[in-house]
This record gives structure tokens, C-alpha cells and sequence, in this order.
């Protein structure tokens, strides 16, 4: 792992390249896909966090900072969600302008790009020990979503149940139906009276 050089300050975008660096010094196949744009900056937007700059080094790495970026990757909110879920097609939340080659080759990284945390915990703590450490953060990992999960839930169901904050979608297209009937009723009241006047 490259070890940030003690001038550099340690800004988001120097720890970014330090964690993207981690993972393409494991891929030398994806430096080798990043080298043709050295050179090139690249800025990452995800509005409400700091933009985030990067230039391509030659050997196909990520260095902190650059020119005025050739590529502009803007990451919606629902990015996270649906890679937080697993989901193929998250990707299709990132706004693109600038470098369409680059652009490209970024999003087949992050396809294929991942992190075993396990192998690098192996090489500190030993394969046992690791694996086990491993286990332990996915089963905890799980739980939370599942804890997450269940307390949205609670938290909706007192909503509309118990603090009636909210209405259930069912009872709001009911009392809709209940409304125009009311509607309705009140004209054909109007009508007769007009009738009688």
C-alpha cells in the first residue's frame, strides 16, 4: 500500500486515491485499463460531500488534486441506496460530462473493483483468525440492515397506527372516495334547491 507522502494534507481527496490506490495495486489489469489517461483529471461530485479531484498517474494510480477536470462524474443519492443493496444497475445513477472513454473505463472499475478485506486482514492477522473476523463483520453487517429494516418499519407503523402522523394509502383513497361522493351529493342538493327557488 502507498503511504501518503508526509507534505500532503489529509484532505478527502488524499484519502480517496489512498483507498482507490489499495485496490489497483492488487488489479494490474485495471492499471494497465487506467494508464492511456495519465495525465487527466477526473472530479467526483456527490452533493452534499466535498467535490473530490484526482489526476490519472502514469502507472495507472490515482494522485490527489489536478487541473481542470476532462471528466465530471456527478453521483446521485440513489446511487448509494442501490449499491448498498447490491444492485447491477446503481451505475446508472452517476451523471457523466466530459470524457465518454474515460467515463467508461471508470464504470467497468467500479463494476469489477472490489475490496477483500478478508486477504488483507489474512496477511495481518493469519487465515484463521481473518476468516473468523471476517464472518463476524458480515454476520454483524446483516444484522444491522435487518435492524434497520425492522425499526423503519416500527417507525412507519407507528406513524399511521398509533400517532396517526400519517395516513395509510388505503384509508387516504378511501376518504377520497368518501369526499367525492360527498361532492357529489351537495350538487344534486344545489340542484333541487334551485328547482324549488
Amino acid at each position: 500500500m502507498r503511504q501518503a507522502p508526509p507534505d500532503e494534507k489529509a484532505t478527502p481527496a488524499v484519502a480517496f486515491c489512498f483507498a482507490l490506490n489499495h485496490l489497483l495495486q492488487a488489479e494490474p489489469w485495471a492499471r494497465a485499463r487506467l494508464a492511456p489517461f495519465a495525465g487527466e483529471s477526473v472530479e467526483l461530485r456527490a452533493p452534499p460531500l466535498p467535490r473530490l479531484r484526482f489526476t490519472i498517474a502514469p502507472e495507472g494510480l490515482a494522485q490527489a488534486g489536478g487541473g481542470e477536470p476532462s471528466l465530471a462524474l456527478t453521483l446521485k443519492p440513489e446511487l448509494l441506496v442501490g449499491l448498498a443493496r447490491g444492485e447491477e444497475h446503481a451505475l446508472r445513477a452517476v451523471e457523466v460530462s466530459g470524457n465518454a472513454r474515460l467515463a467508461t473505463e471508470l464504470m467497468l472499475l467500479a463494476r469489477h473493483l472490489r475490496w477483500d478485506f478478508e486477504e488483507d486482514l489474512a496477511r495481518l492477522l493469519g487465515d484463521a483468525a481473518a476468516h473468523r473476523l471476517a464472518g463476524v463483520a458480515r454476520d454483524l453487517a446483516a444484522w444491522h440492515a435487518d435492524a434497520a429494516r425492522r425499526i423503519a418499519a416500527a417507525l412507519a407503523d407507528y406513524a399511521t397506527d398509533e400517532s396517526r402522523l400519517l395516513v395509510r394509502r388505503g384509508d387516504l383513497a378511501a376518504l377520497a372516495g368518501e369526499l367525492s361522493g360527498l361532492r357529489d351529493a351537495i350538487e344534486r342538493l344545489d340542484k333541487r334547491i334551485e328547482r324549488l327557488g
